[in-house]
């Protein structure tokens, strides 16, 4: 049993998360690490605090309390504008002190936006495709899906 909290952008605290849930029951993006018959669980959903991200000290712990076993930080830290600048010290630091994996996505970045972030120089200068990786594997009918 694979136990997941997602960690996404007080940007979008808002948002209804069909998009990971989505990616979750069709094995996409983030997800599509976990093999279809493995079983799967989400244990928590929560924002990062907002700016510079004040629940990551604390988010992943209830997390845990609840049984996760891995942490994802949802792919609106990746394509909102700009992209999260502390993406990667959120996956350190939740690796470090809760010592959980850390996978950057949840749902496969949307055609539309990688076609408009992958032209401006931050997708270049935060090495966004390294930080990302997982979810660039998708084909380009996948990611028109998801826009």
């Amino acid at each position: 049993m694979v136990s997941i909290g997602i960690i996404i952008c007080a940007r979008y605290g808002t948002c209804g998360a069909g998009k990971c849930f989505r990616a979750l029951r069709e094995r996409r993006g983030g997800f599509a690490r976990y093999a279809e018959e493995q079983s799967v669980s989400i244990v928590g959903f929560a924002s990062c605090g907002g700016c510079p991200g004040g629940n990551i000290e604390y988010v992943p712990a209830e997390f845990i309390k609840n049984g996760a076993t891995v942490v994802h930080l949802a792919t609106g830290l990746v394509v909102g504008y700009p992209p999260c600048p502390h993406l990667s010290h959120f996956k350190t630091f939740i690796e470090s002190h809760y010592k959980v994996p850390v996978v950057v996505g949840t749902h496969p970045i949307p055609r539309n936006y990688f076609n408009a972030h992958r032209k401006l120089p931050f997708w270049a200068d935060s090495n966004m495709a390294a930080t990302a990786e997982t979810l660039l594997h998708e084909t380009p009918d996948v990611m028109a899906a998801y826009d």
